[in-house]
Protein backbone atom coordinates (compact mmCIF):
# COMPACT_ATOMS: atom_id res chain seq x y z
CA UNK A 1 0.00 0.00 0.00
CA UNK A 2 2.79 2.43 0.79
CA UNK A 3 2.48 5.85 2.34
CA UNK A 4 -0.63 7.49 2.53
CA UNK A 5 -0.54 11.65 2.86
CA UNK A 6 -3.06 12.34 5.28
CA UNK A 7 -2.85 9.17 7.54
CA UNK A 8 -2.26 8.77 10.82
CA UNK A 9 -1.22 5.68 12.22
CA UNK A 10 -3.57 3.79 14.81
CA UNK A 11 -1.34 4.55 17.45
CA UNK A 12 -1.71 8.47 17.29
CA UNK A 13 -4.06 9.58 19.27
CA UNK A 14 -7.10 12.35 19.05
CA UNK A 15 -7.57 13.24 23.52
CA UNK A 16 -6.74 10.34 24.47
CA UNK A 17 -8.30 7.55 22.32
CA UNK A 18 -6.30 5.30 19.55
CA UNK A 19 -7.77 5.03 16.05
CA UNK A 20 -9.67 7.40 16.03
CA UNK A 21 -7.88 9.89 14.32
CA UNK A 22 -7.43 7.30 11.45
CA UNK A 23 -11.01 6.19 10.67
CA UNK A 24 -11.50 10.54 10.17
CA UNK A 25 -8.37 10.59 7.65
CA UNK A 26 -9.93 7.83 6.01
CA UNK A 27 -13.08 9.27 5.79
CA UNK A 28 -11.53 12.38 4.70
CA UNK A 29 -9.45 10.70 2.25
CA UNK A 30 -12.52 8.79 0.75
CA UNK A 31 -14.40 11.24 0.34
CA UNK A 32 -11.57 12.87 -1.53
CA UNK A 33 -10.81 9.91 -3.53
CA UNK A 34 -7.42 9.84 -2.20
CA UNK A 35 -8.10 6.58 0.03
CA UNK A 36 -6.18 3.62 -1.95
CA UNK A 37 -8.21 0.38 -2.30
CA UNK A 38 -7.47 -2.10 -0.21
CA UNK A 39 -8.12 -0.10 2.91
CA UNK A 40 -11.16 -1.16 4.84
CA UNK A 41 -13.78 1.88 5.73
CA UNK A 42 -16.90 2.08 7.34
CA UNK A 43 -18.53 -0.91 9.24
CA UNK A 44 -19.76 -3.35 6.72
CA UNK A 45 -18.02 -6.30 8.07
CA UNK A 46 -18.21 -5.95 12.24
CA UNK A 47 -14.31 -6.72 12.70
CA UNK A 48 -13.10 -4.28 11.08
CA UNK A 49 -11.79 -1.40 13.34
CA UNK A 50 -14.20 1.80 11.93
CA UNK A 51 -17.28 -0.26 13.43
CA UNK A 52 -15.59 -1.58 16.37
CA UNK A 53 -14.77 1.82 17.17
CA UNK A 54 -17.89 3.76 16.55
CA UNK A 55 -19.60 0.48 18.36
CA UNK A 56 -17.03 1.36 21.57
CA UNK A 57 -18.23 5.09 21.61
CA UNK A 58 -21.99 3.98 21.25
CA UNK A 59 -22.60 6.05 17.97
CA UNK A 60 -23.52 4.83 14.09
CA UNK A 61 -20.37 4.92 11.66
CA UNK A 62 -22.39 7.17 8.82
CA UNK A 63 -23.13 10.12 12.17
CA UNK A 64 -19.66 10.34 12.20
CA UNK A 65 -18.99 10.56 8.37
CA UNK A 66 -21.71 13.09 9.06
CA UNK A 67 -19.52 14.80 11.67
CA UNK A 68 -16.29 14.57 9.51
CA UNK A 69 -18.36 15.77 6.60
CA UNK A 70 -19.85 18.94 8.11
CA UNK A 71 -16.17 20.33 8.62
CA UNK A 72 -15.92 19.66 12.55
CA UNK A 73 -12.43 19.12 14.19
CA UNK A 74 -11.39 15.74 15.57
CA UNK A 75 -11.47 17.01 19.09
CA UNK A 76 -15.08 18.55 18.60
CA UNK A 77 -16.63 15.11 16.53
CA UNK A 78 -14.91 13.19 19.47
CA UNK A 79 -16.91 15.30 21.82
CA UNK A 80 -20.00 14.90 20.04
CA UNK A 81 -19.36 11.49 19.77
CA UNK A 82 -18.98 11.40 23.54
CA UNK A 83 -22.19 13.39 23.91
CA UNK A 84 -24.45 11.34 21.58
CA UNK A 85 -23.09 7.98 22.64
CA UNK A 86 -21.40 6.92 25.25
CA UNK A 87 -18.76 9.14 27.55
CA UNK A 88 -15.78 6.71 28.41
CA UNK A 89 -14.52 6.17 31.86
CA UNK A 90 -10.37 6.92 32.09
CA UNK A 91 -10.14 3.09 32.72
CA UNK A 92 -12.20 2.18 29.81
CA UNK A 93 -10.38 4.51 27.68
CA UNK A 94 -7.30 2.58 28.72
CA UNK A 95 -8.49 -0.87 27.97
CA UNK A 96 -9.57 0.44 24.75
CA UNK A 97 -6.18 1.71 23.97
CA UNK A 98 -4.58 -1.43 25.38
CA UNK A 99 -6.79 -3.80 23.52
CA UNK A 100 -6.59 -1.58 20.25
CA UNK A 101 -2.36 -1.47 19.82
CA UNK A 102 -2.21 -5.32 21.15
CA UNK A 103 -4.92 -6.49 18.50
CA UNK A 104 -3.02 -9.27 16.38
CA UNK A 105 -0.44 -10.01 19.39
CA UNK A 106 -1.25 -13.69 20.54
CA UNK A 107 -4.99 -13.07 20.47
CA UNK A 108 -7.67 -14.63 18.04
CA UNK A 109 -6.71 -12.42 14.86
CA UNK A 110 -3.03 -13.25 15.16
CA UNK A 111 -3.89 -16.29 11.80
CA UNK A 112 -5.30 -13.16 10.34
CA UNK A 113 -2.47 -10.73 10.99
CA UNK A 114 -0.02 -13.29 9.73
CA UNK A 115 -2.03 -13.66 6.57
CA UNK A 116 -1.93 -9.70 5.88
CA UNK A 117 2.12 -9.76 6.72
CA UNK A 118 2.73 -12.53 3.64
CA UNK A 119 -0.20 -10.75 1.65
CA UNK A 120 2.19 -6.99 1.86
CA UNK A 121 5.30 -8.93 1.90
CA UNK A 122 6.57 -7.97 5.17
CA UNK A 123 6.39 -11.71 6.98
CA UNK A 124 10.43 -11.31 7.16
CA UNK A 125 9.76 -8.30 9.76
CA UNK A 126 9.92 -9.22 13.31
CA UNK A 127 9.10 -5.88 14.65
CA UNK A 128 5.82 -6.43 13.33
CA UNK A 129 3.32 -7.81 15.90
CA UNK A 130 -0.27 -6.38 15.68
CA UNK A 131 -2.56 -4.66 13.39
CA UNK A 132 -1.01 -1.04 13.90
CA UNK A 133 1.83 -2.06 13.81
CA UNK A 134 1.45 -3.74 10.39
CA UNK A 135 -0.23 -0.54 8.87
CA UNK A 136 3.02 1.43 10.04
CA UNK A 137 5.48 -0.65 8.39
CA UNK A 138 2.99 -1.00 5.27
CA UNK A 139 3.24 2.93 5.17
CA UNK A 140 6.60 3.59 5.96
CA UNK A 141 6.49 4.48 9.36
CA UNK A 142 8.62 3.98 12.18
CA UNK A 143 7.17 1.07 14.69
CA UNK A 144 7.10 2.65 17.60
CA UNK A 145 8.87 0.78 20.38
CA UNK A 146 7.15 -2.39 21.92
CA UNK A 147 5.10 -1.91 25.14
CA UNK A 148 3.86 -5.75 25.09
Amino acid sequence: MANVDGLRSGYATVGTLVFFGRMLDKIRLADRGQLPTGYNLGDQNPLFFDGVCCRFLGVEYQQIVNQVRAGHSDEEILEWAYQAGNRRTEDEIKFWNSFMTKCGWRDQSTASLNRWKKQLGLEHRTDVHTFFDLYDADEGREIPPACI
